[in-house]
């Protein structure tokens, strides 16, 4: 009896008969042989039905075979360099195909050309697509690799709310709830919870989805995306960006390893990511500033809509295009550090000597992927933050648990958030972030 295998592990299978089950994703003929692209799953793969070697209902099966139809076929496995597929290389010669459900109707996704607004109505059948399904297997490598660097690491998982009473990143941005006749919010960060967590634990992270409000249709924005927050007590700001540079190394390095098929499949150039290893560059805000504004004096454009790229005044944050810019100026990520406080959470440490600036840095992509991590030094002056909270206007008594924090056993931390999905387009070269994640939640989307 064939052994059922999965399509990736094919290449271990050669001159062995095995059964495949899975679904129609092309299909040519050629007189008496019919070319079944197959997918499962787990990787795609050429089945050749060749008219002499299987019976006639066989054989008219394949025929009549329509794209996504679900079947299980049998046969034995062979190499062939010249077979397409993910993994290419090997194709199956069909002995037997059993048609689980033949589709009647024409499938609404076909070769020519569809505006993402139909895509989007139908993203539940375009993650079946190649493209889609290649991203997502990386965003699924992605994710595993941050949770075996971090496990390995020290770190330990905590889990926190997904209902907060309070902000964490700004006011505007909150999507709120009714929590019987209290207001409340869906969570924009873990960290505050997960500074509470490493007084008891040392090193932790959250790990979850993070909802921000914004107003924005960007390529690099979503309603609702994933974020993993690591935090370690007695860790400072310089220490926190060793911790980043090694943590985004290895899950570059192990993309790479783990899916190479997938990348050569959405056509990335992964020579600019076989560079991603420690150390990265640093520079301080200042610095980029300086650099932002001498090529904007020069009329300087950027991608990807090569506008001009507009000076910047000093306590300003930077856009899309000043992140664009000074990114391109590295072959890795670089770090801007040293953030005007006035741009950052209320959460951040003051620099002494520059109580102006904070010990805040985002980690820059290269390519024009903007910020992928930002994080930095918390502040543990019970005092400071006291008058954070009234400057910013925030409701103390919510915030009366996070002060016990600076009152019971406070210490130096740092922490950091990272975005899956500005991540996972980074490393896949994708244009946009809603084919990051299987079901995207954009302005003025949330169907399907």
């Amino acid at each position: 009896m064939a052994e059922e295998v999965g399509i990736e592990r094919i290449a271990d299978y050669v001159g062995e008969e095995v059964t495949i089950k899975g679904w129609l994703y092309a299909k040519t003929g050629k007189g008496k042989l019919q070319f079944l692209q197959v997918r499962d799953g787990t990787g795609v793969i050429q089945c050749v039905v060749f008219k002499k070697e299987v019976t006639p209902e066989v054989f008219e099966d394949a025929r009549s075979l329509t794209q996504e139809s679900s079947l299980i076929i049998t046969g034995m496995v062979r190499a062939d360099e010249r077979a397409p597929g993910i993994p290419g290389g090997h194709e199956i010669g069909v002995s037997d195909l059993n048609v689980v459900q033949c589709v009647t109707e024409e499938y609404p996704i076909t070769p020519k050309e569809h505006g993402i607004d139909f895509l989007m109505q139908h993203r539940h059948l375009w993650i079946r697509s190649s493209r889609q399904w290649s991203a997502l297997r990386v965003r699924a490598t992605v994710i595993k690799a941050i949770r075996d660097w971090l496990d390995s690491q020290g770190f330990l998982l905590m889990d926190t709310p997904i209902l907060t009473p309070a902000a964490c990143e700004g006011t505007t941005t909150l999507f709120e709830t009714d929590y019987h006749g209290t207001p409340a919010y869906l969570s924009q960060s873990g960290q505050l919870y997960n500074e509470a967590n490493i007084m008891a634990f040392g090193r932790v992270y959250c790990f979850g989805p993070t909802f921000r409000a914004e107003k924005s249709k960007t390529r690099r924005h979503i309603q609702e995306f994933w974020m993993v927050e690591p935090e370690a007590a007695y860790v400072d700001l310089w220490e926190n960006l060793k911790i980043q540079e090694q943590f985004v190394s290895y899950i570059v390095q192990t993309t790479l390893r783990e899916r190479q098929s997938e990348l050569e499949s959405l056509g990335r150039d992964v020579s600019r990511l076989e560079k991603i290893e420690p150390p990265f560059p640093r520079i301080h805000y200042d610095e980029a500033l300086e650099m932002i504004n001498r090529a904007a004096a020069k009329g300087t454009t950027v991608p990807p809509e090569d506008e001009p790229l507009p000076a910047i005044a000093w306590g300003d944050d930077f856009g899309a295009p000043h992140e664009t810019y000074v990114a391109e100026q590295f072959e890795k990520p670089v770090f801007v550090h040293h953030y005007p406080s006035q741009v950052k959470a209320f959460y951040m440490a003051q620099e002494p000597e520059r109580p102006e600036t904070c010990r805040s840095a985002d980690l820059l992509a290269p390519e024009g992927y903007g910020e992928i991590i930002g994080g930095g030094e918390r502040s543990s002056d019970l005092e400071y933050l006291e008058r954070q909270i009234e400057r910013h206007d925030l409701p103390r008594e919510a915030y009366e648990w996070y002060l016990d924090l600076r009152r019971y056993g406070s210490v130096p931390h740092s922490g950091f958030g990272l975005g899956i999905e500005r991540t996972v387009m980074w490393i896949c070269g994708l244009q946009h972030i809603r084919e990051t994640i299987p079901f995207p939640r954009l302005l003025g989307r949330i169907y399907p």
